[in-house]
């Protein structure tokens, strides 16, 4: 879990927004229950106009009873304080103090939060969290990445729910999101993840060895099952945390819970997969070991080769690519300077395929800008502004080949004049970096160089590379001059671990440290001396190769596996006087021999006598020397000629004095000698038969080995083509994945203007129908079919087979040939069953070659128009009426049916004397003598009723006072719906009876 030895004991929360923040933080705060101790500290950063003071500190006081206030220079953290970033000022975080200075990039180009994330990581580790609130742009992604890869924990707002979803999105998209929750949700998950990370409580529990290695053990096969890739040998510590970081996530207590819940949960097997890989890289990262590199590694890639020559470059473990192009960048920046050409392949490999595809896309964030030069950026970026970030150019990307690759198990490169693995090996664990290194040695060209990060090196394996810059680890492969070709990785050599010679057998197997010399110099050495039981070390008992069944003299020491030390092999009472005979062999380059050795084997004691040889590899160095160490059994047998037959003469001398009596006993004697001479040479020629066979099995073998070399160099000749021709096909594959991005991008337009068409033939409302020249419907759009009745499935019928809607026409297909036979277009007037009315206009359809392939019906709908014509024409009419109305020597009048005037025109102003204004302020009994009131009164009942009445005479009073009599004909009016509204009446004075008559008061 969390250690207690960070700068302060609580958490520190960073919170980043832009645009929309302001509510983003008061949701937020509004989230914290009142008066609850958080046990933590917040440090808002927002995007702040940099000339305008800021109002954040107090807005935001009114929504938390924690302390609020504006960040000064220097000032400490406190537990349950909220710190607010200042206008102008990039804030960072040093030993748990807020650090301010002025922004180092232009306004619109500043990541504050990124900047800030990025400090926060570096200063707490696995305590630091980070919060991604509303706002637009990028700003905030890497530095949840560094937040990430130093194992703290990151939150986003839901887009959803953010006024502007561009910073929440853009996090999202690096799938690093730990959860992903609205503002006023955050409180309460931060709480229970602060709860369970910084309390003692450990998830894989000390006390439960073999529980947890099973655990583990599970969770490795998941992981390998699911992504295929093996964890099992990367070092424990960082998987543990990985692990218990997602505990703490899903909020599960026991890593055997944990076990079962990824069994049962697909998803968060890739999550865990995606925590184990995050890595945190940039443009030119450590900037000292770059400019190193950049100095005194990449002009000497250069030197000696002939313009066109290629440049060979494998970056392992490339994560997203900013290495890779770095690197790229300095080969590009040597070649201008020497103005010469060459060919650089720059294989880029990682086991992320989501790196990959960011890598391969070469597109990074506007905070790139705070790792590269403006002129690097200039030279070798494109800016583009409406995603936010630069797009690496074409040059640079042609040189890189991004591939997934699982360095620890695929096949290497080959050939390479440069390795750089920067910050991977720390994540392994001993094994994988004993498998590792060599097999860096084995893919570097001889004079080759290795590029490692600052805290990685070569461990165990000195003589495989020199230090060429030991303070930005910079290894140089080193160049041997007899180096086995048969075995370049991983080869191995054989021991006996048998105590029992009978049963001994060349079995175990240990990696050397040395490439081991050719088997030709061993078999030389061998023969010379009768190829006895012997080994191959240098100078410190490094075995190279053993000969011969060693069980009896050499073992594995206990507690211990690979074991390559003669020394540690050997057993009671050999080793010490074998290491002083080693000692001695070295220290005078002369052969030394210790004869009588007792060994204990198997209970009992065994003599063995040792030789020592020093075998020159011819060089002049002081580590020129290799030994032949051979191990003899000293029980040898009686040789001939320690037989002393001379003796006969004496026995003779013994006869003559002991008489005959001792005859028979010569005889014996003799007898008995003879027979053993007939052993011994018997003995004798099958030793030397014995010889003869095994030189002539060597011969074979010797013949064998030749032939094998030759078919494994073959070998090596067609593992060689096929390398060449998987990159020239990654190289393919490359430019094939770049036409298909292409083809993609324009699909997607293509399918956005086939939208935006279909949408504006949909929104125009008008019906569009496209033939061939067979007159066969090949499309349609909606608003046709309110014309022709078509579905789908009409497509590829002529048109003359499908129903129209038309009334009183029938020549479409008489007319679209017509069109088609003349290029001349049609417009025709026609009304729908529904009474509608459209103006159909053929015309050819011609492409952009101006090729005509079929004829386009559109049809417009006019009925508004039609109808518009109609009531213009009806007006026209009624204008017309109203100007015989107005001109009029008649009065003409217009009443209410409650007697109000309505109108009032000239002929009434003449005859009457009120003028129009006057008129339509009276009431038509205003104008009726009282006497003929109740007559006019019957009249309109009956025609309010709609009766038709004849004219009529009858009195009408003028201005004047006087009444007149005059000839009526009424008229009743009615609106819309038949009901009569009005009454209009034409009144004409009686001439023949014309009278004045005075009207009684």
């Amino acid at each position: 879990m969390i250690a207690k030895t960070l700068s302060t004991l609580f958490p520190i929360v960073g919170i980043g927004a832009s645009a929309g923040g302001l509510s983003a933080f008061e949701s937020f705060l509004n989230g914290i229950p009142p008066g609850k101790d958080m046990s933590m500290a917040f440090v808002l950063v927002q995007h702040l106009a940099p000339d305008h003071k800021s109002l954040l500190s107090e807005l935001l006081r009114r929504y938390t009873s924690m302390e609020v206030c504006e960040v000064t220079n220097g000032m400490q953290v406190r537990v349950n304080c909220v710190y607010v970033i200042p206008p102008n000022q990039e804030m960072s975080l040093l030993h748990g103090r807020l650090q301010l200075a002025e922004p180092s990039e232009p306004r619109g180009h500043r990541m504050p939060i990124d900047c800030f994330f990025r400090s926060l990581a570096q200063d707490q580790g696995e305590a630091a969290i980070g919060i991604v609130l509303s706002g637009t742009g990028r700003d905030g992604s890497m530095g949840s990445k560094a937040i990430k890869t130093a194992g703290g924990m990151v939150m986003a707002q839901t887009p959803s729910t953010a006024e502007f979803d561009g910073m929440p999105k853009s996090v999202l998209e690096t799938t690093i999101v730990d959860y992903q929750l609205p503002p006023h949700e955050m409180p309460a998950q931060l709480m229970n993840f602060v709860r369970r990370v910084f309390t003692s409580f450990h998830f894989v529990e000390k006390d439960a060895g073999s529980k947890n290695h099973n655990a583990l053990d599970q969770i490795f096969v998941l992981l390998r099952a699911k992504t295929t890739h093996d964890f099992s040998q990367y070092k424990p510590s960082t998987i543990i945390r990985r692990i218990e970081r997602r505990m703490v996530v899903q909020q599960i207590d026991t890593i055997t819970a944990y076990t079962k819940f990824l069994k049962n949960t697909p998803n968060e097997i890739q999550a865990l997969f995606r925590d184990l890989l995050i890595g945190v890289t940039n443009f030119f990262r450590d900037t000292e070991a770059f400019k190193d590199l950049e100095d005194k590694v990449i002009p000497k890639l250069f030197e000696g080769k002939a313009p066109g020559s290629v440049i060979r470059i494998w970056t392992a473990g490339c994560s997203t690519g900013e290495e890779a192009y770095s690197i790229a960048m300095l080969l590009q920046e040597r070649m201008s300077l020497l103005q010469q050409s060459f060919s650089v392949q720059l294989f880029a490999t990682d086991i992320d395929s989501r790196a990959i595809s960011l890598a391969r896309s070469g597109f990074y964030p506007d905070s790139i800008k705070a790792d590269l030069p403006a002129e690097r950026l200039s030279r070798f970026f494109s800016a583009v502004p409406e995603r936010n970030g630069y797009l690496i150019k074409k040059p640079i990307r042609d040189m890189l080949i991004f591939s997934e690759q699982n360095v620890t198990k695929d096949p290497p490169f080959s050939k390479m004049d440069l390795i750089t693995c920067r910050n991977l090996l720390i994540y392994f664990g001993s094994e994988l970096q004993r498998k590792v290194i060599p097999l860096f040695h084995y893919a570097l060209n001889p004079g080759g160089k290795l590029f490692l990060g600052t805290s990685e090196g070569i461990g165990d394996f000195p003589e495989l590379f020199s230090v060429f810059e030991r303070k930005s680890k910079l290894y140089e492969r080193k160049i041997e001059k007899q180096e086995n070709p048969k075995h370049p990785v991983n080869s191995s050599v054989t021991v006996s671990t048998t105590s029992d010679p009978k049963n001994a057998s060349p079995s175990s197997k240990f990696s050397p440290r040395l490439p081991r010399p050719s088997r030709e110099i061993i078999e030389q050495a061998l023969l010379a001396h009768f190829a006895p039981i012997s080994a191959l070390v240098n100078a410190n008992g490094d075995v190279y190769y053993l000969h011969g069944r060693a069980g009896m003299y050499l073992e594995p020491a206990p507690g211990e596996t690979n074991t390559s030390n003669i020394l540690k092999m050997a057993r009671e009472g050999l080793r010490r006087d074998l290491s002083v005979a080693l000692k001695q062999a070295a220290k005078t380059q002369t052969m030394v021999r210790r004869a009588g050795i007792s060994v204990k084997t198997n209970g009992h004691f065994t003599s063995v006598n040792v030789s020592i040889f020093p075998i020159p590899l011819g060089t002049e160095a002081t580590d020129s020397y290799q030994y032949l160490i051979t191990l003899e059994d000293a029980k040898e047998p009686i040789a001939a000629s320690q037989v002393e037959l001379s003796a006969a003469p004496d026995i003779q001398g013994v006869i003559g004095d002991h008489g005959k009596g001792a005859e028979s006993g010569l005889t014996e004697l003799t007898l008995h000698i003879s027979v053993l001479q007939a052993e011994l040479l018997a003995k004798d020629e099958y030793l030397q038969s014995t010889h003869e066979e095994l030189e002539t099995s060597n011969e074979e073998l010797k013949s064998s080995n030749e032939e094998m070399q030759s078919v494994n160099e073959e070998l090596q000749s067609t593992n060689e083509e096929l390398e060449t021709s998987k990159e020239e096909m990654q190289s393919i594959n490359e430019e094939l994945g770049t036409v298909n991005g292409e083809l993609q991008t324009r699909l997607v337009d293509l399918t956005r203007i086939n939208n935006d068409m279909n949408n504006l033939l949909s929104g125009t409302g008008i019906g569009t129908i496209f033939v061939d020249h067979q007159l066969r419907l090949l499309r349609f759009t909606p608003a046709a079919k309110i014309l022709i009745n078509l579905i789908p499935g009409d497509v590829g019928r002529p048109v003359h087979h499908i129903v129209s809607n038309i009334l009183d026409y029938n020549n479409l297909a008489v007319d679209i040939q017509k069109v088609l036979d003349t290029l001349k277009t049609q417009e025709i007037n026609i009304k729908t069953k529904d009474q509608k009315w459209f103006t159909m206009r053929i015309l050819p359809y011609r492409t952009l070659d101006n090729v005509i392939e079929g004829a386009v019906i559109s049809f417009v709908d006019v009925t508004e128009t039609v109808l518009a014509r109609e009531a213009l024409r009806k007006t026209n009419d009624l204008l017309r009426l109203a100007v015989v109305v107005r001109d009029s020597h008649d009065a003409i009048t217009v009443q209410a049916l409650d007697g109000k005037t309505i109108a009032w025109n000239l002929g009434a102003m003449k005859l009457y004397g009120w003028s129009e204004d006057e008129a339509i302020l009276m009431n038509v009994q205003d104008r009726i003598p009282a006497k003929a009131r109740a007559e006019s009164a019957a009249k309109f009942s009956q025609l309010a009723r709609g009766a038709v009445l004849d004219p009529y005479i009858t009195q009408r009073i003028a201005k004047s006072g006087k009444a007149l009599e005059v000839l009526v004909t009424a008229t009743a009016l009615q609106d819309a719906k038949g009901i009569v509204d009005a009454i209009a009446t034409t009144e004409r004075l009686v001439a023949s009876n014309e009278s004045e008559l005075e009207i009684a008061p």
